[in-house]
């Protein structure tokens, strides 16, 4: 059985091969960033984990340093969006530093997106079952729709993961997820599903 503790030494491991096999291609994405743009190499903003637990989340920074009025969603073609951060977050190479996050155990490499505390109440009825597990580095919401689902949507896919964890499901994510970077969002989801 797929328990939490398989899960957790699954996320070691995956994590810590890949941040080993990536490092070249972090060390290049921290170079591009610099020169593309001021500002920190990181984005590191404060999510909700299990259990409603503050942790520091880590991504590339793909935006200027100019603070968002709100938690607005942001689409390609933002304004604020760098040169380097529309291919980061086309290739999905900006939630690299999340491995780390896994790695530490704040996160896992499967479960609901990490959430703003500000925004948990957006995802209806279903907004406790998110925290029943720790948040993934990609998720079924994901590979769903992602930023096309409303929080509605995305709130009955993280319960709908959390009811049906398994080891198969998570492999079928990650199938899924390696698809879409490959072919990209809006190629797969921008339209009606």
């Amino acid at each position: 059985m797929y328990n939490l503790f398989f899960k957790r030494v699954f996320d070691i491991l995956l994590s810590l091969v890949a941040l080993l096999f990536l490092f070249p291609v972090l060390l290049l994405v921290v170079f591009c960033i610099k020169i593309d743009s001021k500002g920190s190499v990181f984005y590191i903003k404060k999510r909700l984990g299990k259990d409603q637990k503050l942790f520091k989340f880590y991504k590339f920074r793909t935006m200027t340093d100019k603070e968002r009025s709100q938690y607005k969603q942001v689409f390609e073609g933002d304004s604020e969006i760098t040169r380097v951060g529309a291919f980061l977050r086309r290739t999905k190479i900006d939630e690299l530093p999340q491995l780390l996050n896994v790695f530490i155990g704040d996160m896992s490499i499967i479960g609901p997106r990490p959430c703003l505390p500000k925004m948990k109440e957006r995802f209806g009825k279903h907004w406790e079952e998110r925290f029943k597990v720790k948040p993934g580095l990609s998720s079924l919401a994901a590979v769903k729709g992602s930023i096309y689902l409303t929080f509605e949507e995305k709130g009955y896919w993280d319960k709908y993961y959390v009811d049906n964890l398994s080891f198969i499901l998570d492999v079928k994510i990650i199938l899924k997820t390696i698809r879409i970077v490959l072919i990209g969002e809006k190629k797969l989801f921008n339209k009606a599903n």
